[in-house]
C-alpha cells in the first residue's frame, strides 16, 4: 500500500532540498570568486609572456617589409626591360610607348598581353598586401588609375587587332560557306570571329565546334555586312574595382598614440645627450695643460656613450615593436569591422555586387560592322581604312518605322562554354553590362537553360555587349564546421566544411595551398590542387574558381551569421596561430549559444599527424579575450553551462589555460614556430571568420 505524504512532509522536504540548493550555489560562488582572485593576480605576468610571444607579428610585418623592398630592388637589377607598375614614370613611358605601336595582330596583342595582366596583377596584390598604415592616399590613386589605364587600353588593343583581322575576311573565307571564321586562343583570352561575306538568308545558323559556341541570328543579320565577335576575357576588367581601405580608416587608440609619444621623447633625449656628450667648454681648446686630461675624459665619455647608446637602441628597438605590435593589430582588427549599414541602393534588375561575384571571365558579345574588304591590285593590296575604326551594328536599331513586323528584330540566341575551371554549386544566373550606368543587369536575357553536365548554357540576347556569368557570393556560408590540424613543422590543415562541399587548405610557412575539395561527398579536382600561394594570390584565385569562404565587410546583410565581438575574435585567432604548431581547434555547437562576448571551440594536443583525434581527447574552452575557461560540458551535453571543469583554473589568456594539460614537447613546438608561418595562418583565419560565420 502506496504511502501518501502529509502537507506538512512536502514542505520539510521542499525546504531541505531549497537549503541544499542555496548551499551549493554558495560553494560554487565562493569557488568561482576563489578563481577570480587566483586569476588576478597572475594576470600581468600572462599577458606579459603573451606579448612576448605575439611580437611574432611586428616581426612578420618587418620581414614583409624588408620582402617588398627586396622585391623592388630584384627588379631593378633584373633589366629585363619590364616596367615596375608602382614607379608612376616606368609604368606611364610603357604605357604610352605601347599607345604609339600600330597595326599590331591579334597574337601579338595576346603575346603583349600576358606581361600587361601581369602588371595589373601585380598592382592590385600590392593593394591588397600593403597595410593600409603603409599606403598613402596618392599611391593608392596611382596604381588605381594605372590598373584603369591598362584595362582599357589592352582592350582598345584587341578592338584594333579585331578590325585588322576583319579587314583580311575575305582572303579567309571558308570555301564551303564562303564566310570567314577564325578561332584564336590562349591561357588567358579566347577570340571568336564570324564575317558574314555572303550574306545568305538561310544560312542563319553559326556553330563553332572547337569552343562549343553558337549563334542563332534572325533573317536581318544575315543578310546585313555584319561581323559576329566572341571576346571571352578568363578575367574581368568590366566590374569596378572594390575600395581600397586607407590609414584613415584604421582603428586608433590613446596607447598608440602614447607609443609614438615616448618613441619620440626616447629618440629626443638620446639625441640631447649626445650632443651634450659631444659638447667640449672653449677653454679646453686654448689650453694645452688640458689636452691630456681632456683625452682621458673623451675616453670615458666613448665608453659611457657606447654604453648609452646600446642602451637607447635597445630601448628604441622594444618602442619600435610596441607601436609595430600596435599597427598590425589594428589593421587585423579592421578585417574583422562589418559595415554599420547599407550605404548603397541598386535599380531594378541592377546586380547587387555585394551579393554576387562574376565568374569564369567575361563574354565580350559584339556585333560588329563588317569593314571594307582589301582588294588586289596589280600585284598590291589596296585597304580602305576608316577613320571612326572599328564600329558596332547597332542591334535593335534606334528607329524601326520602316518595318512591317514588330518582330522584326527578334533576340539573338546564343549558346557559349562555362570556363572549365570554375565550379558553379547552382544554376548560374547571367547578367549582361550596362555601360551608360556602369554595372551589371540582368534583364533582356531570357530562355536561359545550363547543361550542367556538358558545361554549356544558352538564352536569348536581345542587347549585345559584355556578359558574364553571376554566382552567390556567399552560397557556402554560413560553414557548417571546421577543423585546423598541425602537419609537421610549421605546417597545418586547415577544413572547412559548407552546405556543398569540404574544401581543405594546406599552410606551410608563409604559403598556401588548396589541398583538396570534396563535392557531394565525391573528391573533385581543381586545377588550384597542389600550388603553393603567397596567402593574398590564393584568396583571389580560390574566389575565381568559386570557392568563395571569404566573408567581407557587408557579407552580414546577406548570411546569417553568429556575431562575435570583434576584439574577442581577434585575439582567438591570434593565438590559436600562435598554439597551431602543436595543437588542433574544432568547430563546437556551443559557440552559437555562448553570447557574442564569448567564443566556444574544441582544443587537443596532437603531435602525430597519422593519428586522429579522439572524441575524448577534444578540450572544450570559452574565451572571452579576457579570460579562458575550460567547460565541464561536452559536444553532447543536454544544455549549455559556463561552469568550469573540475581541477582546472581562470587563465587570462587561451595559450596559458592550453599550457594547463599540455605536454612539455608541445609547449617547445609553440615556441620555436616561425614567425611568418603564424603571421599567415592568422591572416587566413581573420580572412575566413570561422567563429562568427559557422
Amino acid at each position: 500500500m502506496q504511502v501518501i505524504p502529509t502537507t506538512e512532509e512536502a514542505r520539510v522536504k521542499h525546504e531541505k532540498e531549497e537549503m541544499e540548493r542555496l548551499e551549493m550555489e554558495r560553494i560554487e560562488k565562493e569557488k568561482w570568486q576563489q578563481l577570480e582572485v587566483k586569476d588576478l593576480e597572475r594576470k600581468n605576468e600572462e599577458l606579459e609572456e603573451l606579448f612576448l610571444l605575439e611580437r611574432c607579428f611586428p616581426e612578420a610585418e618587418k620581414l614583409k617589409r624588408n620582402n617588398r623592398l627586396l622585391s623592388q630592388w630584384m627588379h631593378y637589377i633584373q633589366c629585363d626591360g619590364s616596367p615596375d607598375p608602382s614607379v608612376a614614370q616606368e609604368i606611364n613611358t610603357f604605357i604610352s610607348l605601347w599607345k604609339e605601336e600600330t597595326d599590331e595582330t591579334f597574337e601579338e596583342v595576346i603575346a603583349k598581353s600576358k606581361l600587361v595582366l601581369h602588371l595589373i596583377n601585380k598592382l592590385k596584390l600590392t593593394l591588397l598586401e600593403t597595410p593600409p598604415h603603409d599606403l598613402q592616399d596618392k599611391d593608392i590613386a596611382q596604381y588605381r588609375g594605372s590598373i584603369l589605364e591598362m584595362q582599357e587600353l589592352l582592350h582598345l588593343k584587341f578592338d584594333v587587332a579585331t578590325e585588322l583581322l576583319l579587314r583580311q575576311a575575305s582572303t579567309l573565307a571558308d570555301l564551303d560557306t564562303g564566310n570567314m571564321e577564325k578561332v584564336i586562343q590562349d591561357e588567358n583570352v579566347t577570340l571568336y570571329v564570324w564575317a558574314n561575306l555572303k550574306k545568305n538568308p538561310r544560312y542563319r545558323n553559326i556553330r563553332c565546334s572547337e569552343i562549343r559556341t553558337a549563334f542563332e541570328i534572325p533573317r536581318i543579320l544575315a543578310t546585313s555586312d555584319i561581323a559576329l565577335r566572341l571576346l571571352h576575357t578568363h578575367y574581368d576588367h568590366v566590374t569596378p574595382l572594390h575600395p581600397v581601405p586607407t590609414s584613415c580608416q584604421l582603428p586608433t587608440s590613446m596607447e598608440s598614440h602614447s607609443v609614438k609619444d615616448e618613441a619620440n621623447n626616447v629618440e629626443g633625449a638620446i639625441s640631447k645627450e649626445f650632443q651634450e656628450e659631444y659638447k667640449q667648454p672653449e677653454n679646453e681648446r686654448n689650453s694645452v695643460q688640458e689636452e691630456g686630461i681632456k683625452v682621458e675624459e673623451q675616453g670615458d665619455t666613448e665608453t659611457q656613450m657606447d654604453s648609452t647608446q646600446e642602451e637607447s637602441e635597445d630601448t628604441k628597438y622594444k618602442l619600435e615593436m610596441k607601436l609595430l605590435s600596435e599597427i598590425v593589430s589594428a589593421a587585423q582588427l579592421l578585417l574583422l569591422e562589418n559595415a554599420a549599414e547599407r550605404t548603397y541602393f541598386f535599380e531594378e534588375n541592377e546586380v547587387d555586387i555585394f551579393q554576387f561575384t562574376s565568374l569564369g571571365g567575361v563574354y565580350h558579345l559584339d556585333i560588329l560592322e563588317l569593314p571594307p574588304q582589301c582588294k588586289p591590285v596589280k600585284g598590291w593590296m589596296i585597304m580602305e581604312i576608316l577613320k571612326e575604326g572599328l564600329q558596332k551594328y547597332v542591334y535593335p536599331p534606334a528607329t524601326t518605322e520602316d518595318l512591317e513586323t514588330e518582330n522584326a528584330f527578334p533576340p539573338v540566341d546564343v549558346m557559349l562554354e562555362v570556363h572549365k575551371n570554375v565550379i558553379f554549386f547552382e544554376n548560374p544566373t547571367i547578367a549582361r553590362w550596362d555601360a551608360e550606368g556602369k554595372h551589371w543587369k540582368t534583364d533582356g536575357i531570357s530562355n536561359v537553360f545550363y547543361k550542367s553536365g556538358e558545361r554549356l548554357i544558352t538564352f536569348s540576347l536581345e542587347i549585345f555587349g559584355p556578359i558574364t556569368l553571376i554566382q552567390d557570393t556567399h552560397i557556402n556560408m554560413p560553414y557548417q564546421s571546421w577543423e585546423l590540424r598541425p602537419l609537421d613543422e610549421n605546417q597545418v590543415r586547415l577544413t572547412v566544411t559548407t552546405v556543398f562541399t569540404e574544401i581543405h587548405i594546406q599552410i606551410k610557412g608563409d604559403l598556401c595551398m588548396l589541398a583538396s575539395i570534396k563535392l557531394k561527398n565525391k573528391s573533385h579536382y581543381s586545377i588550384l590542387e597542389g600550388k603553393w600561394m603567397t596567402l593574398y594570390s590564393f584568396i583571389i584565385a580560390l574566389k575565381e574558381v568559386g570557392l568563395n569562404i571569404f566573408p567581407t565587410a557587408h557579407s552580414h546583410f546577406y548570411v546569417v551569421t553568429n556575431y562575435k565581438v570583434p576584439l574577442v575574435e581577434m585575439k582567438a585567432y591570434r593565438q590559436m596561430s600562435l598554439l597551431s604548431p602543436a595543437f588542433a581547434f574544432g568547430w563546437s555547437r556551443w559557440n552559437m549559444q555562448c553570447g557574442s562576448n564569448n567564443v566556444v571551440f574544441k582544443v587537443s594536443e596532437h603531435l602525430t599527424n597519422e593519428e586522429p583525434i579522439q572524441n575524448s581527447n577534444w578540450a572544450l574552452l570559452m574565451f572571452n579575450g579576457d579570460r579562458a575557461q575550460r567547460l565541464k560540458i561536452d559536444e553532447h551535453s543536454e544544455a549549455f553551462s559556463e561552469a568550469v571543469k573540475e581541477e582546472t583554473e581562470f587563465h587570462s589568456t587561451v595559450y596559458h589555460m592550453v599550457k594547463d594539460f599540455a605536454s612539455e614537447g608541445a609547449m617547445e613546438k609553440v615556441r620555436s614556430s616561425d614567425c611568418q608561418f603564424i603571421d599567415t595562418l592568422c591572416h587566413l583565419l581573420l580572412s575566413i571568420r570561422l567563429l562568427s560565420y559557422s
